[in-house]
């Protein structure tokens, strides 16, 4: 059974905000794009720089370094310099609390 992480009251995060959350010694990215939480990985495959500094437009992060862009909702690279994804995870509103949880241990 996998465990959830408490991120924050899902109130406290209000549209177009990101909070970053450690789980497992990886810095995770969480935003809320309108009604919907979404969680990726806060490292640009393109050279390992944060995302979560980066400004948000629409569903899409641009990396503060370099200006790839990365779909918040998919975790898709969507310009160079990036080329590979970057992981996403799932959340949920548990008791108004939102939680995330590390599924790469899934196996």
């Amino acid at each position: 059974m996998s465990d959830w992480k408490d991120v924050c009251p899902a109130n406290d995060l209000k549209n177009g905000q990101c909070k970053l959350v450690e789980l497992d010694d990886d810095l995770i990215a969480v935003y809320r794009i309108n009604d919907d939480f979404h969680a990726i990985e806060d490292r640009c495959t393109h050279d390992g720089g944060e995302l979560a500094t980066g400004e948000v437009e629409g569903d899409q992060v641009i990396c503060p370094r370099h200006g790839a862009r990365f779909c918040i909702r998919t975790g898709e690279a969507l310009t160079p310099p990036a080329y590979e994804d970057v992981d996403t995870f799932p959340l949920r509103v548990e008791n108004g609390r939102l939680q995330i949880r590390d599924h790469r241990d899934d196996h």
